[in-house]
């Protein structure tokens, strides 16, 4: 049954008065947020995002990132896209937010999501900040249905292991990382070498108790990581063969949104093949 026709004129011109109050010009000032607003907004609303997005080792964009305009993070570039909306994170410039905040910007602040959930009531929050929240929705069912197809088997037993970066750094408990380990059959053993929070190990503390799975940073032509480094080491000649090494790129430990698609699907790929190069 069709509305009258006064009731369809009403709901045309709530339908435009909406699309005409989503902002028209946003800059990203975090590549976490980069990363949900390139999913979720149109691509004319985009003015710019942060230059991390730009950049290969930190990017959690991908390639379609590096095709949009980019800023250092200063007022001064800022303004000068007539922005009409500015989404900023804790790690923003504290003298970039201030400075907009005096010249009447509009800007959002967002926080550092801690687990799973947390960055699934972000993308919503994103989407729904640039006009699309059915958008936010859809990328949350993705996300769901993604950690639904990388979790292991009901009653399987968890793997230990690590993820090994640049600069032998460590994912620590209670992180976000953490739990996509653990959602994706995984033990994170970073706290059996003593690592409370995000840090390195010791090439002692590993040779002496190697994990299952080593979830090694990929390095780039001329600039190995340092777990290439650790890897090649003589003392770790007896520990490589109970020591599965995955690649694990780095960029998939920054952030959530989206990326967590990417890194259930490469955590459970890693498990599959550690326990296959068992057989």
């Amino acid at each position: 049954m069709r509305p009258p026709a006064a009731l369809a004129a009403a709901l045309a011109l709530l339908a435009a008065g909406s699309a005409s109050a989503r902002p028209q010009r946003i800059v990203s000032l975090n590549p976490c947020l980069d990363a949900i607003v390139l999913q979720v907004a149109d691509r004319d609303q985009i003015a710019a995002i942060s230059h991390y997005s730009h950049e290969p080792t930190s990017t959690s964009s991908g390639a379609y990132g590096l095709t949009f305009p980019y800023t250092y993070e200063t007022a001064e570039e800022i303004v000068v896209l007539r922005p009409d909306l500015v989404l900023t994170a804790r790690h923003s410039s504290p003298a970039t937010r201030a400075a907009l905040k005096r010249l009447g910007v509009h800007t959002e602040l967002f926080g550092v999501p801690m687990s799973v959930e947390e960055s699934l009531a972000q993308v919503r929050q994103v989407a729904q900040a640039v006009g699309h929240p059915e958008r936010g929705e859809a990328l949350v069912a993705r996300i769901h249905q993604a950690l639904a197809a990388a979790a292991p088997p009901p009653g399987s037993r968890p793997l230990t292991a690590v993820t090994y970066q640049s600069g032998g750094f460590a994912t620590a408990p209670g992180t976000m990382m953490d739990e996509m380990m653990r959602r994706t059959g995984f033990v994170n053993a970073a706290g059996r070498y003593g690592l409370k929070r995000t840090g390195d190990i010791p090439l002692e503390r590993l040779i002496a108790d190697p994990p299952d799975v080593l979830l090694a940073g990929q390095g780039h032509p001329g600039a190995p990581t340092w777990a290439d480094r650790v890897l090649r080491h003589p003392a770790l000649a007896a520990v490589g063969p109970r020591m599965h090494r995955a690649s694990f790129p780095q960029n998939l430990t920054f952030c959530g949104g989206p990326v967590l698609i990417e890194a259930a699907q490469m955590l459970a790929q890693a498990r599959r093949d550690a326990l296959e190069s068992r057989r």
